[in-house]
């Protein structure tokens, strides 16, 4: 069956350029294979607000990548705010984004880096001896809200210590009116969420300190960590003395609060290798970006003791650089790499047995030709008439086009061109022969149909 189908194509002339078509496929799945592996690694990163420093330090990013053309390229994504650059995670627009999980955490992300963590500072002068979070209770507290996520998060926290209004008085305040609300006893303390080092935690707590003779005191969230396991967006840290402010020292020793967290958050679904690389290149560029983006400095790994079991996910790649089990080449491809050398060796026995049939099949058929011409003599020395030399002559006519056409092709040797050639000239003598032989034994024909042939 294999053999008539070679055959077929063969004498359509489909046989060929069906072989030609066949290396052309394994050629393009090879360069495909080639720009898939070497190709650089294309991110989309969502990110928002377009102001925002975690924008700039994702641009300088994405600059500093492709200036050192490595691996790996981020396509920035711009968005109004963190919301919207979680929702593009969450609908699968985007790669990467950077989440605020208390405003949105997307059901398909995982962490590669904590940005930065904005941590829950609560300051009250020393004369309103409030030390603890159950000591606010009846008391007006004044809040800063920096990001329009800020208020629900304070709602969170002081509903986990009953402290929702009626039971605690809250006011809105802007930055610049916080020293007159203190002056004029419109607040007795005053809250906000904010970098514990930057300027704005700094400026604030120099408002609540405006009286050097009462100055201000951090009120302690020690139970940070309890509040996490409630509302997960909202994580536990611990700011070191003179962590806000050096003058006065504020806290004046270590002191645990509550934060949340602005996270670098990739599809789960990313292949962990790129992802890997992704992440090391983060950490080794921060130096360099710092110069331009020094918030850049802010940027840390997730806790790695509870890494892989941490309520907010963490990505399988980025544990693999933490860990220091970053997948090498023939981890990725050596499994890719092996059925390619063993499919490689199915399709060059294959084109081998091919090319064994091909030429097995030349021969037969050769051979069948041959056979057949020696039949031919046979059948040419036993004809009785005229016609079965004439069938016998077509048919050594077909027979010399299937010979051409092997020798166009060049499939035949010298030694058996010969051998076809002296079959065929002996086939021909042997009809030549046969049909002298004939009109010699035919009758002469009479004096009457002579005069009827001249007559007509």
């Amino acid at each position: 069956m294999i053999d008539d189908w070679i055959e077929r194509l063969r004498r359509d002339n489909w046989l060929y350029p069906l072989v030609v078509l066949g290396f052309l496929t394994a050629g393009a799945i090879v360069a495909l294979a080639y720009w898939y592996v070497f190709s650089p690694t294309r991110f989309v990163v969502a990110v928002g607000p377009p102001d925002g420093s975690e924008a700039r330090i994702v641009r300088a990013l994405a600059q500093t990548f492709d200036q050192r053309r490595g691996g790996i390229r981020l396509i920035v994504q711009p968005h109004d705010n963190v919301r919207d650059s979680a929702q593009a995670l969450q609908d699968g627009r985007a790669d990467l984004a950077v989440v605020r999980p208390d405003v949105l955490l997307p059901s398909n992300g995982s962490t590669l880096a904590v940005l930065r963590e904005d941590a829950f500072v609560l300051l009250a002068p020393a004369s309103a001896k409030i030390e603890s979070m159950a000591e606010l209770a009846g008391k007006r507290l004044g809040f800063v809200p920096r990001h329009e996520a800020d208020l629900q998060a304070l709602q969170a926290l002081l509903a986990y210590y009953d402290l929702a209004p009626p039971a605690l008085e809250v006011s809105t305040v802007q930055a610049g009116d916080v020293e007159a609300a203190f002056r004029d006893k419109k607040i007795q303390a005053l809250a906000f969420i904010a970098a514990p080092s930057s300027d704005a935690a700094r400026a604030l707590a120099r408002a609540v300190s405006f009286n050097a003779k009462d100055p201000a005191a951090l009120v302690p969230i020690p139970e940070g960590e309890a509040l996490s396991l409630r509302t997960p967006a909202l994580v536990s840290m611990t700011l070191p003395p003179g962590a806000i402010s050096a003058r006065p020292a504020i806290p004046d020793e270590e002191t645990k609060t509550a934060a949340v967290s602005y996270r670098l958050m990739a599809r789960a679904a990313l292949d962990r290798g790129p992802v890997s690389v992704l992440t090391e290149r983060l950490f080794q560029l921060r130096s360099g970006i710092a110069r331009t983006e020094p918030a850049i400095n802010l940027m840390k790994a997730p806790d790695n003791d509870t890494a892989t079991s941490s309520v907010l996910p963490n990505h399988r790649g980025a544990l693999d650089y933490f860990n220091r089990e970053q997948q090498t080449f023939m981890d990725r491809y050596g499994d890719w790499m092996w059925f390619a050398l063993f499919a490689g060796g199915g399709v060059s026995s294959g084109a081998a047995w091919m090319a064994r049939l091909l030429v097995r099949r030349r021969r037969e058929i050769v051979d069948e030709v041959l056979e057949r011409l020696g039949e031919l003599m046979k059948e040419a020395r036993c004809a009785q008439t005229r016609d079965e030399l004439d069938a016998l002559t077509r048919e050594i006519d077909d027979l010399v086009k299937t010979c051409l056409s092997y020798a166009r092709q060049r499939t035949t040797t010298t030694r058996v061109m010969s051998a076809l050639i002296l079959a065929i000239d002996s086939a021909r003598s042997a009809i030549g022969d046969r049909r002298a032989e004939l009109e010699r034994a035919a009758p002469a024909p009479s004096a009457q149909s002579r005069r009827e042939a001249s007559s007509e």
